[in-house]
C-alpha cells in the first residue's frame, strides 16, 4: 500500500469509479455512467445500445459484442475522453477529484482486474493513472494551487 493513496473507488470516493452513475455525453450520445460510454465504444454500431444501461448492464453487454478490430490499440484513448467527459461535465465531481489533492489514484478490486486496477497491490492500474492525469490537467487549467471545500 501507497501512504496517502486512494485505493479503493467505494465509500466517499465513489465517484472515482466508472460505475458512478452521472450522465455524461461523449462520442455523439449521452449515457447514465462512465462505464456505459466506455463499454459502448467496442462495437460502435451498437454503442447506442448502451446510453441508458446502468454499469453493470453495460459492461455485461459489452463482454457479449464483436469487438472493433483496433480496440486493443484505441481502448485507453476512449478511457481517457470517457473519464475527461465525466469530470469536465459535472463541476461538483470535478471539485472532489481536485480535493484529493496529490493523492495516488489505485483501483483497487478483488475481482482480478489486472489492467484497468490493481489486485492485491499488483497491476498496470491504468484508470487509476488517467484519473490523475486528469486531475492534474484541470489543476493547472483551473489553478495549480486550488482548494476547493466540499
Amino acid at each position: 500500500m501507497i501512504d496517502n493513496a486512494i485505493d479503493q473507488f467505494d465509500g466517499e470516493y465513489r465517484f472515482l469509479s466508472n460505475f458512478y452513475p452521472c450522465k455524461i455525453n461523449v462520442f455523439g450520445l449521452s449515457f447514465d455512467n462512465a462505464e456505459a460510454a466506455f463499454q459502448s465504444q467496442k462495437c460502435v454500431y451498437r454503442a447506442s445500445e448502451f446510453e441508458h444501461l446502468s454499469a453493470s448492464l453495460a459492461k455485461r453487454l459489452g463482454r457479449t459484442v464483436d469487438l472493433r478490430s483496433d480496440w486493443e490499440s484505441r481502448k485507453d484513448l476512449i478511457m481517457v475522453q470517457c473519464v475527461f467527459a465525466k469530470f469536465a461535465q459535472h463541476k461538483t465531481l470535478l471539485k472532489l477529484l481536485l480535493n484529493t489533492n496529490h493523492a495516488p489514484l489505485i483501483e483497487g478490486n478483488n475481482w482480478g482486474d489486472y489492467y484497468w486496477g490493481s489486485c492485491n497491490g499488483v497491476g498496470e492500474n491504468k484508470l487509476g493513472k488517467i484519473l490523475v492525469a486528469t486531475r492534474e490537467y484541470f489543476r493547472t487549467v483551473i489553478d495549480p494551487d486550488i482548494k476547493i471545500k466540499r
